[in-house]
């Protein structure tokens, strides 16, 4: 089975056990390693996902892929968080980035940071401080989610 098969029926096996636990599919990445593989699940959910989270999943779906057979190696399975500036790279991951602060990178080395409204196969569309900017995807040499932490304030010293 090739590879962009094998990762389109993980996908399919996956999805109703992460629907089922609330969870939303952001990545998954396949690596073969000797003597075992790695599989890769990043996960997220409205509010965040968390520990216990990711922890529930994988062992429903650790159950589930040994049960479809159709990852024959021995692997270890990471099911985890995309994290707070993960990279945006396959469409997936634009798609679930909508809503979501991001960092872009532009051919010629220029910057834009804002919150993504929209993307399609040609464009980028973010909304900085209230001006809609639309970007050539084609344009995009890279681009990650630009973390949105509410830092606690500290108090000014006197």
């Amino acid at each position: 089975m090739l590879d962009e098969e094998r990762e389109a029926r993980i996908e399919q096996i996956v999805a109703p056990v992460l629907r089922d636990h609330g969870l939303t599919l952001v990545d998954l990445e396949m690596r073969a390693h000797r003597p075992r593989g790695m599989l890769r699940l990043f996960v997220d959910k409205p509010g965040g996902v968390g520990i216990e989270d990711c922890q529930r999943a994988s062992r429903e779906l650790g159950d589930v892929l040994d049960a479809a057979g159709i990852i024959e190696e021995a692997y270890d399975l990471e099911v985890s968080s995309p994290g707070l500036d993960r990279r945006l790279r396959k469409d997936r991951e634009w798609r679930w980035a909508v809503g979501k602060r991001v960092q872009v990178w532009l051919a010629g080395g220029e910057e834009v940071r804002g919150r993504l409204l929209d993307v399609d196969p040609t464009r980028v569309v973010l909304d900085r401080e209230g001006e809609q900017v639309e970007l050539p995807r084609g344009g995009v040499t890279k681009a990650r989610l630009d973390a949105d932490v509410p830092w606690p304030r500290r108090a000014a010293k006197t």
